[in-house]
């Protein structure tokens, strides 16, 4: 059975790095979809606007607690189109690209290939891509003051959940630039889980120049992601955190194991994780892990395996996985 978990757990981790992205662009919003934005509000907007439309260089760490990871990115526009690219500075060459909505990854060991997308989701920090307008509805931002990242003086600005059940931010952003120079994740206690932090940068119309070549690359072929079948479970959650919203659900067997399971995936348009429910003979009851963000929570009732797999502190896992409810049998 610890063999079966592991599976589970790759397979649910899985899909929330892939759909990650899309994820947080497409969660249905609630009537009066945004909110009133405050000057922190604003300032966030504007960090998010320079990332995508400003020609410029990176060089920054990334911290978390799997270890420190050296990275360049860089960005440009050509014709509306983001054009970006991804290198890991140490160790094996790690490359990631996009030309428009294709995002290309390049690893040692594996076949080169292409998914469709909006942002490459390893280069920047997922805050800087959220809908702002949406998020002040269940988050406030609240203004720190200001200091110094990379010699650069700094707006400082915390992200916080209002119900208190998921992790925050703070983001340091450039005062002349707006773009972010620094993005702490923190969990409920402010102990930081994970860290972006720009060592130097550069904002230059020649990144525009170093980045032209990509226009005449071939790149990788697009992988294609099945359509998947609209599917009826006969189990639901009764509670979610404030503003998060089912955003796609599936039915599938795991590789080598022949269970089915049934996933369905959340978001809140900052954070995603996935509710998943399989049959078990399993004795065992509740159980969880817990990695950086990442939270596997376990518990077994009536034969049924519940599992929540993603970006949430272990308690709010555990209201999910209590509050899933299951249809009575004819």
């Amino acid at each position: 059975m610890k063999q079966f978990w592991c599976a589970v757990c790759l397979m649910t981790s899985g899909l929330l790095y892939a759909t990650n992205a899309p994820a947080e662009a497409s969660a249905p919003a609630p009537a009066g979809a945004t909110a009133q934005i405050t000057a922190p509000g604003v300032l966030l907007q504007q960090m998010s606007q320079a990332s995508k439309s400003l020609s410029y260089e990176f060089a920054y760490v990334s911290v978390s607690k799997q270890g420190v990871d050296s990275l360049r990115f860089r960005h440009a526009l050509f014709e509306k189109r983001p054009f970006a690219q991804l290198l890991q500075m140490d160790g094996p060459r790690l490359e990631i690209l996009q030309r428009g909505d294709e995002i290309s990854y390049f690893e040692p060991g594996l076949e080169p290939f292409t998914l469709s997308g909006d942002h490459i989701v390893d280069s920047l920090p997922s805050i800087v891509y959220a809908d702002f307008g949406r998020l002040a509805q269940f988050y406030d931002f609240i203004p720190v003051g200001r200091t110094r990242v990379s010699d650069r003086l700094c707006d400082v600005v915390r992200i916080v959940a209002r119900d208190g059940t998921r992790f925050g931010y703070v983001v340091w952003i450039d005062s002349e630039t707006k773009l972010p120079l620094r993005a702490d994740l923190l969990d409920r206690d402010g102990e930081a889980l994970e860290q972006f932090r720009v060592i130097s940068f550069v904002v230059d119309p020649q990144v525009m120049a170093m980045m032209q070549g990509l226009q005449k690359v071939n790149l990788p072929p697009l992988l294609t992601v099945p359509v998947s079948e609209k599917v009826e479970f006969d189990w639901n959650t009764n509670w979610l955190p404030a503003g998060v919203a089912e955003v796609s659900r599936s039915r599938r067997t795991l590789p080598g194991i022949n269970v089915p399971i049934e996933a369905r995936l959340y978001s809140d348009g900052l954070f995603s994780f996935s509710v998943n429910i399989n049959p078990s003979t399993d004795s065992n009851t509740e159980r969880y892990i817990r990695t950086g963000r990442r939270t596997v929570y376990t518990d077994i009732r009536n034969n049924k395996e519940i599992t929540v797999v993603g970006e949430l502190p272990p308690a709010t896992a555990k209201r999910i996985a209590d509050s899933v409810v299951f249809k009575a049998q004819p």
